[in-house]
């Protein structure tokens, strides 16, 4: 939806950059893909159509705000997904409800497996991407916004103990950038979970790996000298760090199907299908005789 609030002139510079983010903005919705302002950013960067640097993110920032003010860019074409308004569902029948049951209702399909996946990812901007595939495995997913609180730490070992107990195998697939404390992070939720769980639970690191940033050549950045866990990570893999954003959202979905199918036992996965879709089908039967619309 574009929508004019003001009139602006714009550089026939500034007007090529607006096009060529409209290019991109497009792609990924023709892949189901909506973008934040900084996923946006690094695959302008990516393609050298900008400088990676703070300056360069900003003046992007300013263009992109001024262009959708002036009816140039779609308004969803870039979401925030750290600011959402939330509240009760409502509804205008009875009958909507039950439709609406319909359409949601879930089992565990997990509950039969050997393992229990879930997804964690470092940054919560990026939940957005990862939301989809989740809910199409039926996996749960977990924003850690950097270091995960203890409170949350202490009932995610919980949660996971309580799988064990059922004789389920927790795994962890972690998402975080390439840096001092991205790479840590993956060591200190392993540390952690284990102490609170009172057992090793398997955390896999699925990105961002240097594999990967071989592969997909992300831009890179300054890794941040003043970080505690510098020294340690540039003795490693020197001055450069990456950010989990700048990876295509396309490949971690697919990172993500390809590490579940790979530990889905998929006999008991069929059984689960049949038995929820059996249990929609009397949800329907239900919902038609109820006739509430």
């Amino acid at each position: 939806m574009k929508i004019a609030y003001i009139d602006h002139s714009f550089h026939d510079s500034t007007l090529e950059t607006i096009n060529q983010a409209k290019e991109i903005i497009h792609e990924y919705r023709l892949q189901g893909f909506s973008l934040t302002l900084r996923q946006l950013y690094y695959q302008m960067v990516a393609r050298d159509l900008i400088t990676n640097n703070v300056r360069s993110y900003k003046r992007l920032g300013n263009t992109i705000a001024n262009a959708r003010l002036a009816g140039l860019v779609d308004w969803y074409s870039i979401e925030d997904r750290t600011r959402e308004l939330k509240g009760n569902s409502h509804w205008n029948t009875p009958g909507q409800i039950v439709q609406s049951a319909v359409a949601s209702y879930r089992i565990d399909k997990w509950e039969n497996q050997p393992h229990r996946v879930e997804v964690w990812i470092e940054k919560d901007a990026l939940v957005g991407v990862i939301r989809g595939i989740c809910s199409d495995l039926d996996i749960d997913y977990f924003s850690c916004r950097g270091y995960t609180s203890a409170s949350e730490m202490w009932r995610a070992g919980r949660r996971l103990a309580r799988y064990m107990e059922k004789g389920q195998d927790p795994v962890i697939l972690h998402f975080g950038d390439h840096d001092p404390s991205g790479i840590d992070m993956t060591r200190d939720i392993g540390d952690r979970l284990e102490m609170f769980a009172e057992w090793p639970v398997e955390v896999e690191r699925v990105a961002l790996n240097l594999d990967q940033i071989d592969e997909y050549a992300p831009p890179p950045n300054p890794a941040k000298l003043s970080d505690s866990r510098a020294k340690s990570y540039i003795t490693v893999y020197g001055y450069d760090s990456w950010e989990l954003d700048a990876l295509e959202p396309s490949v971690m979905v697919e990172l993500i199907e390809q590490e579940v199918l790979s530990i889905r036992d998929e006999s008991l996965w069929s059984e689960a299908v049949e038995k929820e879709e059996a249990h929609i089908a009397l949800l329907k039967e239900a919902a038609e005789s109820l006739s509430l619309d």
